[in-house]
């Protein structure tokens, strides 16, 4: 009982004083691993990256990237003013780079380095929808995303080993070996990380309108998606890390209004093509 107590215990004391509050959803969130702590480590993998990647350089595309990225940091850097969070990205290093490569892909490690694949420009079709694909992956840095999702793992793991220490009895341990991989995995984990994607669309859409996009181009970029994804079934939504096309699809369209009004706020009321 005195083990139980005190895992409980130092479960509590975690969860209460590594906590982080979003600027962006005001909700508290883990943050288990301090951004001095990661963002380090994401600038040097960042760096090994982009040696042993073909980066484009020089090229009307690659420009595009950078403007595109530029724009969407200054929207980033306008909303976190104007909402009370002045130096929030002072430790961000900004950085952006087109690498050839046909996966339809783009991502933004934590603290802001930015990577769009070639393979995903025929999909994005503009530069409106270059400006959806790169507010959505900025969301993600600016949202402390990846430091959420390995503190999620950290505490996954302490859980893991919490009952193996607390749960005397030989069955009972087993059992809960073979069913808490999977149920943390489905209940909690998979949630979590499309509960990410959804406020990252959100966000995402918030900050291109700011950066003068039209925001309803998101939606857009959803169907086109969706059409270059094929027609083999998809998993359901629950055993996914990310929503379905057709919810993202709706919420992007739900959004967008939203995403214009903030815009508004920012003094922009036209939106580039």
């Amino acid at each position: 009982m005195k083990i139980k107590n005190s895992i409980l215990i130092l479960a509590v004391a975690v969860l209460v004083f590594s906590c982080a509050t979003n600027p962006f959803t005001g909700k508290k969130t883990m943050a288990l691993v301090s951004n001095a702590e990661l963002f380090p480590t994401a600038f040097a993998q960042y760096d090994q990256f982009l040696t042993e990647s073909k980066v484009i350089t020089g090229t009307a595309d690659a420009k595009m990237i950078t403007r595109v990225g530029e724009r969407i940091a200054v929207a980033a850097e306008r909303w976190l003013t104007a909402n009370g969070y002045h130096g929030y990205l002072n430790d961000y290093k900004w950085e952006y780079n087109l690498v050839d490569d046909k996966t339809v892909n783009a991502w933004c490690m934590p603290g802001g380095k930015i990577v769009f694949y070639t393979g995903i420009l025929p999909i994005a079709k503009s530069e409106t929808g270059v400006a959806a694909i790169m507010g959505h992956e900025v969301a993600h840095a600016l949202a402390n995303h990846g430091q959420q999702r390995m503190s999620a793992g950290m505490l996954q793991q302490f859980g893991a080993v919490a009952g193996n220490i607390a749960i005397q009895d030989d069955k009972a341990r087993d059992a809960f070996n073979q069913y808490y991989g999977v149920g943390s995995q489905v209940g909690v984990m998979l949630p979590f990380s499309r509960n990410h994607e959804t406020e990252a669309d959100k966000i995402g859409l918030y900050l291109m309108a700011i950066a003068g996009y039209n925001p309803s181009e998101a939606a857009e970029l959803w169907k086109r998606m969706k059409a270059n994804s094929g027609s083999g079934e998809a998993p359901p939504e629950i055993l996914s890390t990310h929503p379905s096309n057709d919810s993202r699809i709706a919420n992007l369209t739900a959004l967008a209004p939203t995403a214009v009004e903030e815009a508004k706020k920012f003094g922009v009321t036209q939106f580039r093509e």
